[in-house]
């Protein structure tokens, strides 16, 4: 095949170290390495794995990573002009920084975490809903975790039926697992406190013609995210067609009843039990159970997102169609969810009892 889509990882963290094998499980790109301000555990992991590693100050860090054993290829500016394209995944409010310093300096199309202002990029990306959006930009943002398993299932809803208005109550986990120092500890934190929540406007980024309303709140947990989504649809199909709609897309995972997952724990260990690198589900997880459709055409249902590992998926596509490698979304989502293993939740051919 053609060369391979060079790809550089500029953070590697919660997201970037995911993307990063993500990235190197496409048959279509390579890794050209990834960006550290400092050596840690996670950058130990990256050595080990044989990822090249970039610091992100050389002359701050050299002699940090020389004394932790770990070589240091170059700069992240270094990296950078290896690469094709870059996915930003810095801390919150960095990218923007980046993009100003460096990608626009070094004329390097990028791609932007959740965690920026739509505006930092001027397009905001969900694989099954606006791929085509993406092909050829030099700036994109790949929407939040919690956007991402939205957009997922209203694009679903209104493909098949129509979406007249959504409601949303999102209980959002206080932090990702290895984050000691977010909350809360013993409380629940309307988050935030004036309605709607930011997350109905981060849907319409993407799919601007959904009427949609927003809550949020935070609990003491760290595994995943939970959905409450009520939606009016336009048409009334009956739970079947719902259900049926919802199948045709591999990262919307229907938890059949008899496998008793009655909550966010159970999501997770059955990543465990499938063997899921660092049991991430990068699917909606969505109750069966739950969905209801009422003589109004009022949809019902739960759904839990992880919020470590939702986007990676969408990060692949958006490297295919901002290359233009390829322009047939349905395609890239195909290639991605085979080489991640997304939607294949039977592997040893479970039957229910």
């Amino acid at each position: 095949m053609a060369d391979k889509i060079k790809v550089a990882l500029n953070g590697y963290g919660t997201i970037g170290k995911r993307v990063a094998d993500a990235v190197m499980r496409q048959d279509d790109m390579t890794l050209v390495g990834i960006a550290k301000t400092k050596p840690d555990y996670e950058a130990y992991a990256a050595n080990k794995k044989g990822y090249p590693i970039y610091a992100v100050d050389p002359a701050k860090a050299e002699s940090k990573f020389k004394a932790a054993g770990i070589s240091l290829a170059g700069s992240n500016l270094d990296m950078i002009k290896k690469a094709d394209i870059v996915v930003d995944c810095a801390p919150e409010g960095l990218g923007e920084e980046n993009k100003k310093s460096i990608y626009d300096k070094l004329d390097k199309p990028a791609i932007f975490q959740g965690g920026e202002e739509h505006e930092v990029a001027g397009t905001s990306f969900n694989a099954a809903a606006n791929y085509a959006q993406a092909i050829g930009k030099k700036y994109v943002r790949v929407v939040s975790c919690n956007t991402t398993g939205l957009c997922r299932l209203l694009y679903a809803m209104d493909t098949a039926f129509g979406v007249q208005k959504a409601r949303v109550v999102l209980v959002r986990r206080g932090g990702d697992p290895n984050d000691a120092k977010r909350g809360p500890i013993n409380g629940i934190v309307p988050d935030p406190i004036h309605l709607p929540s930011h997350h109905g406007p981060d849907v319409q980024t993407v799919l601007p013609h959904i009427n949609i309303d927003t809550a949020a709140m935070k609990v003491p947990t760290t595994l995943m995210h939970m959905h409450f989504v009520n939606a009016t649809l336009k048409k009334k199909p009956s739970r079947d067609e719902i259900i049926a709609a919802i199948k045709q897309y591999p990262r919307l995972w229907l938890i059949p009843s008899w496998y008793t997952i009655k909550f966010t724990g159970d999501v997770i260990e059955f990543g465990r039990e499938l063997g899921r690198p660092r049991n991430d589900i990068m699917e909606n997880a969505i109750w069966e159970e739950s969905v209801t459709i009422d003589k109004e055409g009022e949809f019902n249902v739960f759904q839990a997102i992880h919020q470590e590992s939702d986007v990676v998926p969408e990060n692949i596509d958006c490297i295919r169609a901002m290359t233009g490698i390829e322009k047939d979304g349905k395609k890239s989502m195909e290639k991605t969810n085979k080489a991640l293993a997304i939607g294949n939740f039977n592997p040893w051919k479970l039957t229910p009892p």
